[in-house]
């Protein structure tokens, strides 16, 4: 999933982290210079966050503290506290999704992967907020959070000011499967569009009561980010029954793609695509 913009005042950073590239893009109406230095600060602490959320969870560093609970080398009860935190927040996601969405892998490990790059986007905005930014577009991943508005983006739009993230093909990555515009949600400013799937970083993924999926792929467009992005994997996980729960329960929009390639999306979505 790609953010699409178009117009001179939007200017965006990128970096690597979790595996993945995050970018921050920026609608600025001060000079030139004003906004590459405030979007260059913005970038230097969104960094530092994942960086350090990176160092604690990372299951591909051997001496992270997530990797030493994976191999039963450190117990839940003497992990850091915020390791137990995100812990207690993916569990309580368990029991809402009953089961659906899980931070134990089949064999019993601890995996909380599925849960903390959406926490490194939500203190993230926290932090974008702290620096006075209010239009901003966060990407990490393919997973979107945006806040304010993009400005004049393409007048052939209702409304110019709307975000615009593209949904890639499961089937050819090559290829946009849909758009969605998003904006500025009333309550807290932000709106957030997350993308799962099991072609692509499955292996956080569990099938729920079936021997295969039903979706390859899951996009989610929710208020904030750990609600997209737990509930897109947890629809991946429990197949339509999960879905439905969840449009009914979050009140969420869905685009779902099936193993043939059939689209099941919310009129919300298709509102909005």
């Amino acid at each position: 999933m790609q953010p699409t913009f178009n117009g001179e005042k939007l200017r965006a950073r990128t970096f690597r982290s979790m595996g993945t590239v995050v970018s921050l893009t920026v609608a600025s109406g001060t000079s030139a210079q004003t906004a590459l230095d405030e979007l260059q600060s913005a970038v230097d602490v969104v960094e530092e966050i994942f960086a350090q959320l990176d160092l604690t969870f990372s299951l591909y560093r051997k001496g992270s503290e997530a990797s030493r609970l994976a191999r039963g080398e450190l117990t839940l009860a003497y992990a850091s506290e915020l390791i137990q935190e995100l812990y207690a927040e993916a569990s309580e996601w368990r029991v809402d999704t009953e089961g659906a969405f899980t931070a134990e892998r089949p064999d019993g490990a601890l995996d909380l992967s599925g849960i903390v790059k959406a926490h490194a986007m939500r203190e993230a905005a926290l932090s974008l907020g702290a620096l006075g930014l209010h239009d901003w577009c966060l990407n990490a991943g393919g997973d979107v959070l945006v806040n304010g508005s993009a400005g004049p983006v393409d007048s052939a739009f209702e409304d110019p000011n709307l975000w615009l993230a593209g949904i890639v093909d499961p089937f050819d990555r090559q290829k946009l499967l849909s758009t969605y515009r998003l904006s500025a949600s009333a309550e807290g400013g932000m709106t957030a569009l997350a993308t799962s799937g099991s072609t692509e970083r499955g292996e956080h993924i569990w099938s729920v009561g079936a021997e295969r999926m039903e979706f390859v792929q899951v996009s989610v467009a929710a208020q904030d980010i750990v609600t997209a992005d737990v509930l897109a994997t947890a629809i991946v996980a429990g197949g339509t029954r999960t879905l439905d729960q969840a449009v009914e329960k979050w009140g969420v929009e869905v685009l779902a793609v099936g193993r043939a390639g059939t689209l099941l999306a919310t009129p919300g979505f298709r509102n909005r695509a």
